[in-house]
């Protein structure tokens, strides 16, 4: 299939979260599997190439848009993905995306990312491509259907193209005033924007994307469930509702080449599910690493998160202090975030020396290293779209603690007793006492060698690689494209 992606984010070029490595992972996959898969996003002055070569295309420089009455232009430059391609296409404005990051946080960034919709639809003019589906991500690139059905509409080129729009994160919706619509170049196409939203003074992109895009994705079939209700649709689950029909959930996959404790080069030994006494030493390793002093008994609770609401901080205050003052366990957090929960860790670390360690900021060789070394791993979401940082402890048998949310209800199996099936502990309830129901068990179980065996192989022989998981995308865009 010929499939054009389009996305603010990718990794390892620009990255602020989840949806940069599930478009690269995604892209890659269907780069194996024989498709025809175009990546486009914008060239920002922070990008990193990792010393790849950038190479022009020669069929699309310095071409012009015309954006209300100001012309900008852009190039085309394409830089290989790593690792072994395919190769990507990258948007090249000095106007938009110079001497700034992936996002400004201001009204720039409409035309900013507008500008990158128009610019992708552009440029497969240039290369005379007609993609069967555009993929678009996010807010970021929610305008392309309009675009795709206004000012393209009379290229013959586009004729068959369907547009699919992944929802990563409904909290992020790209609301502006409606002054934008000039400089977006779509004054004379108000009627394709709800009502609503232009007579209270503003244009919402995400919400008209999902209004007007051909089909909705969104990155867990729980999550596709949840943003359909109050609770968890940001005000748009009632036009998710209408439109449930087109809405899929697909689970983001798992790059089991950099996430693999087989193979992982940041860990200090190598390991698998028939040698699970290797993956002690990556927490002696871990212990050392954080100044703790090595008690062979004692299991390795671990965060990486972000430290927002959103990753379910606030459970915290009150179940980890009572936990490290009454049960034997060190506990080791890798986050950064809002002010008063990295305050929260740093005091934690100070109340309980020898127990407690807190790692402010980001390594992705810090994060590997947690993985390998923790025997449980802490995820209790206010609301989790996907999340990937289960699956990888999945698969390094560091069993993970989770609430019954979104890709965590989706990826975690709870562990039973009575049958010894599961992958997990999962709560239900967002307050301090599901918590410690599931991290309760899970240390309390931990005590019991052959049960704590079988979790974690049963954990490890999870597959979410993205061959399973992209099969599922390209079954849904040969629906699309019927």
């Amino acid at each position: 299939m010929r499939i054009a992606l389009v996305s603010a984010e990718a990794t390892p070029f620009a990255k602020t979260g989840g949806l940069g490595d599930a478009v690269a992972g995604l892209t890659r996959y269907l780069a194996r599997a024989g498709h025809d898969a175009r990546l486009f996003l914008p060239f920002y002055s922070s990008i990193d190439t990792g010393g790849r070569e950038v190479l022009p295309v020669d069929f699309a420089r310095d071409v012009a848009l015309d954006c209300g009455g100001r012309e900008l232009r852009f190039s085309l430059l394409t830089v290989e993905l790593p690792p072994n391609g395919p190769w990507v296409y990258l948007v090249h404005c000095p106007a938009l995306y110079e001497g700034r990051g992936i996002y400004t946080g201001g009204a720039d960034d409409a035309l900013r990312m507008a500008f990158l919709a128009r610019a992708a639809l552009a440029s497969c003019q240039r290369m005379g491509w007609a993609p069967e589906v555009v993929h678009c991500n996010d807010w970021h690139t929610a305008l392309l259907p309009v675009y795709l059905r206004t000012h393209y509409a009379w290229d013959r080129l586009f004729t068959g193209t369907r547009t699919l729009l992944a929802i990563h994160n409904i909290g992020y919706q790209g609301v502006f005033g409606d002054g934008v619509l000039g400089e977006l170049d779509l004054a004379g196409h108000r009627d394709r924007f709800p009502a609503e939203d232009l007579q209270a003074g503003r244009v919402n992109f995400l919400k008209t994307g999902i209004l007007r895009a051909d089909a909705l994705a969104t990155v867990s079939p729980t999550h596709a469930r949840e943003i359909q209700t109050p609770e968890y649709g940001a005000g748009l689950d009632g036009l998710l509702r209408m439109r449930s029909g087109d809405l899929t959930g697909i689970l983001n996959g798992v790059d089991y080449d950099e996430w693999d404790p087989a193979h992982d080069p940041y860990i200090a030994r190598g390991y698998g599910p028939d040698s699970l006494d290797d993956k002690l030493e990556n927490r002696r390793a871990l212990r050392e690493l954080a100044g703790l002093p090595d008690r062979p008994e004692t299991p390795v609770v671990g965060i990486v998160s972000r430290l927002t609401k959103q990753k379910g901080i606030d459970l915290f205050f009150e179940a980890l202090p009572w936990f490290l003052a009454g049960w034997d366990f060190q506990l080791v957090c890798l986050g950064s975030g809002e002010e008063r929960y990295e305050r929260f860790f740093d005091e934690l670390q100070g109340r309980f020396p020898g127990k407690a360690w807190f790692y402010r900021g980001y390594s992705n060789r810090m994060a590997h290293r947690i993985e390998a070394g923790a025997d449980i791993f802490l995820m209790p979401s206010l609301y989790e779209p996907c999340g990937l940082n289960q699956m990888y402890s999945l698969r390094y048998g560091t069993v993970p603690v989770v609430r019954r949310t979104g890709g965590l209800a989706d990826s975690v199996r709870s562990y039973s007793w009575e049958t010894g099936e599961g992958t997990g502990f999962v709560f239900a309830d967002f307050n301090h006492e599901g918590l410690g129901w599931a991290l309760g068990s899970a240390l309390v179980t931990y005590g019991h060698r052959d049960a704590w065996r079988r979790l974690q192989r049963q954990g490890m022989a999870e597959d979410f690689s993205w061959e399973k998981q992209g099969a599922k995308y390209v079954d849904l865009y040969r629906r699309i494209v019927g």
